[in-house]
């Protein structure tokens, strides 16, 4: 994204007719529950395990391991003192994401992701407690208050936009653009196979890192003319597709497996879905000039654990 880019609206873009209308984050009615904990000395009982002081403490059960050294497997003694660390503690529940969690408390998700050293794959299961920020608004806030403060990044989407597990795993990704219930996550791929390819082929306006002004750019962006197919770069499965990211516009998001993620941003029609199993070289969107861009163009990026890396340097040598 170019430092001069102006913002351009969203309502002329095209979601596929089978695709959920919201992201699963704004879909889900999610009630905020946290519980106020005081900071307490727990006597361990016999046959107690982490997960029953948790219950019982209304504490996380990873906050009390923290701050008591626990390692893994966390086996408890009889008559053993445990601190039970002071805070507002959120219960998940089945289904819930980290962005609707974070929206309903008004806080940002990345916050709730750092002060819980949440990690790789970011998936929330049910009957964690997790622990709110101290600054986090006590008082439910209004529909008009939440959107006013919704912010999210490309970050926030892949570590907070996967519902919260259940008891089952994720179903098997399908080639068919159905879209997935929104309390249902993706069956990520398990490893990264093959490489990847250019999504599109033009002029490069801005390369990868620092630019004009100190803004830096994650990715690439590349000059096509509008409704220029956009091709998946490698085989992987579609973790989001909407127009959430105000600054991408339309955005395609798709897991590889083995930690790549790649971007496709500023797209005037988005033909796939979440959960959709896709193959190298498919056709998943037109090119367009969605969100904050003044000519049409593809912002591309690639992620390896969360890092953006330089495309070109794992792309295949462009041909003049």
């Amino acid at each position: 994204m170019g430092a001069k880019d102006a913002p351009r609206a969203i309502p002329g873009l095209h979601l596929p007719q089978l695709a959920e209308a919201e992201p699963v984050w704004a879909m889900q009615q999610l009630v905020p529950n946290a519980r106020t904990v005081p900071a307490s000395t727990y006597v361990v009982k016999p046959g107690e395990t982490l997960l029953g002081v948790s219950n019982r403490s209304g504490a996380g059960a990873e906050a009390i391991a923290k701050a008591n050294g626990l390692v893994p497997p966390y086996g408890l003694r009889a008559g053993q003192k445990l601190s039970i660390p002071a805070g507002r503690y959120h219960l998940v529940a089945e289904g819930e994401t980290g962005i609707a969690i974070a929206t309903a408390y008004g806080v940002a998700w990345s916050r709730i992701v750092a002060i819980n050293d949440l990690n790789e794959p970011f998936l929330l299961r049910k009957g964690r407690r997790l622990l709110l920020p101290d600054d986090a608004p006590r008082k439910p806030r209004t529909m008009e208050e939440r959107a006013a403060a919704f912010r999210i990044d490309i970050d926030d989407v892949l570590t907070g936009g996967q519902p919260a597990l259940g008891g089952k795993r994720p179903p098997a990704a399908s080639r068919e653009p159905r879209p997935l219930p929104s309390n249902v996550p993706i069956a990520e791929p398990k490893a990264f196979a093959g490489s990847f390819i250019w999504p599109v082929r033009g002029v490069i306006l801005s390369g990868f890192g620092p630019g004009a002004g100190g803004v830096r750019n994650n990715g690439i962006d590349i000059a096509v003319p509008a409704g220029t197919a956009i091709h998946a770069a490698a085989d992987g499965v579609v973790a989001y597709a909407g127009d959430r990211v105000a600054v991408f516009g339309g955005l395609m998001l798709i897991n590889h497996g083995g930690g790549w993620v790649s971007a496709y941003g500023h797209a005037s029609r988005v033909d796939v879905v979440r959960g959709q199993k896709i193959t190298k070289g498919q056709i998943i969107g037109l090119s367009g000039d969605s969100g904050y861009a003044s000519r049409p163009k593809l912002h591309f990026e690639l992620r390896k654990d969360r890092t953006p890396v330089d495309p070109v340097r794992a792309l295949p040598a462009r041909i003049r």
